[in-house]
């Protein structure tokens, strides 16, 4: 891959800004946007368990139209602290329904109301789980085709999901990742230098999950109200101190880490989106990637953080894109 090409998305002026696409990218009016559209693609939704391995569960949402024989599956993943349910991931869903593809949209552990289900804690390494997630519905649902769509620490999942699945037996025809997470210690820094309301919505959001799993599984999760004012460096070393064997916060970071050259072995087609005012993943990481030549690295000038909306009605550039790339534009 020669370098980024440039993208055509191209926002009027007033949504030129990171922190308000950022902003709006997950809210309210964007989410009741996202369950209108997955309505009107008349898909039928179940819940189904899959198995993460090792005893694992995870919880996903199948939605398929009925009548319709499906041309492929689309696995999407969401971000840290989002869900099967965020706006992107029913936005992203309904197009690939739109175009008679299945979607599994998949929950990560304690993610979506899930904490019941394991009694440890979610952390960014627990890859191995997805990736034998992914196998099980391959093989419970198989499809002619099989995608991964990812947004943020989905976008990070998605693509070590892509480098895992040739030695995992995991057929994948293409991946798509919107805005991944590329180095996670260059993205704590960008958060504490950053607006406050980032570092602060994930640190909200994380302790009350931490809370949840301390009502869940007290004698596992032994985290007391001191911990949960940690500011979300410590809060994270923590976590890595007490539920991990990595042994420090970098070795932690460097595990899922793709930045520099961790993406050059691919072997599965990607397509990678991001913008160059993401005040949560600095664009400079993207830049100095090393990628095959069949990898498609797209850079908005806009965007924000997941945002790259369009309009007043909250229509997201990002959702086409990432069908677009994996189930073409029929």
């Amino acid at each position: 891959m020669s370098g980024p090409v440039a993208s055509r998305y191209r926002p009027p002026r007033w949504l030129r800004n990171a922190h308000l696409q950022s902003a709006l990218a997950g809210s309210p009016p964007r989410r009741r946007r996202g369950f209108a559209a997955l309505a009107a693609t008349g898909a039928l939704t179940r819940p189904v368990i899959v198995d993460g391995g090792d005893g694992v569960r995870l919880l996903g949402l199948h939605s398929a139209v009925p009548g319709v024989e499906p041309r492929g599956m689309a696995l999407l993943l969401h971000g840290w602290e989002g869900s099967a349910e965020s706006a992107y991931a029913c936005l992203t869903a309904a197009g690939f329904l739109a175009r008679g593809w299945d979607v599994f949209r998949l929950n990560f552990r304690d993610h979506g109301g899930t904490h019941h289900l394991n009694p440890d804690i979610f952390h960014s390494a627990r890859i191995d789980e997805v990736v034998h997630a992914a196998r099980d519905i391959a093989a419970r649902m198989p499809r002619s085709r099989l995608v991964v769509a990812g947004h943020s620490l989905g976008g990070n999942f998605a693509l070590r999901v892509a480098l895992r699945a040739p030695a995992a037996g995991l057929a994948l025809d293409g991946v798509a990742a919107v805005c991944p997470v590329l180095d996670p210690a260059r993205t704590m820094e960008a958060m504490e230098r950053g607006l406050p309301l980032y570092v602060r919505h994930f640190e909200r959001s994380w302790r009350r999950s931490l809370v949840r799993k301390r009502e869940l599984f007290p004698e596992r999760v032994q985290v007391d109200d001191a911990v949960l004012r940690l500011r979300m460096r410590a809060l994270t070393e923590w976590l890595v101190l007490r539920h991990t064997d990595f042994g420090s916060l970098d070795a932690y970071f460097d595990r899922y880490s793709i930045a520099g050259d961790r993406l050059a072995g691919l072997t599965v087609p990607v397509s990678i989106l991001t913008s160059a005012d993401d005040p949560v993943i600095p664009v400079e990481g993207f830049l100095r990637l090393r990628l095959p030549g069949h990898a498609h690295l797209e850079l908005a000038d806009w965007g924000g953080h997941c945002g790259f909306l369009e309009d007043r009605r909250l229509g997201g550039y990002a959702e086409r894109w990432a069908v677009s790339r994996l189930a073409g534009t029929d």
